[in-house]
């Protein structure tokens, strides 16, 4: 039988969401490695005052890139919990979600460059 629904339930599930993104911020260098992209990103973004449609884009490529980081994080704690010691299949693992976060700053990359470019070579 499952529990009534709960609006003072669902407000303190947010709690763990955040304290989950707090750990992230505090124990991986590489996500605050992409947050202060982030902020670069951002700043830029109000200087050179880009249209909805650009925010758009850098908005859905940030996001993008920090939710794969996050997932990253959480698989390598999974791998490690399960496998503790030294394993080849569990070091693919690994590599396998890096390299989502790798397709994924890539992708992002390349959007910021397609929007900044005009901004600074009139082509």
């Amino acid at each position: 039988m499952s529990k009534k629904f709960s609006v003072l339930a669902r407000l303190k599930s947010f709690k763990f969401a955040f304290k989950g993104l707090w750990h992230v911020i505090q124990h991986e260098h590489n996500f605050r490695v992409h947050l202060f992209a982030t902020l670069l990103v951002l700043l830029l973004g109000f200087y050179l005052n880009l249209s909805v449609f650009e925010w758009l884009w850098i908005v859905a490529a940030i996001a993008m890139v920090l939710v794969a980081e996050l997932f990253n994080s959480s698989i390598e704690k999974l791998v490690n919990l399960v496998s503790p010691a030294f394993d080849t299949k569990a070091g693919i693992i690994k590599d396998i979600a890096a390299a989502a976060v790798l397709i994924a700053a890539i992708t992002a990359a390349v959007i910021g460059t397609l929007i900044f470019h005009p901004y600074f070579f009139n082509s």
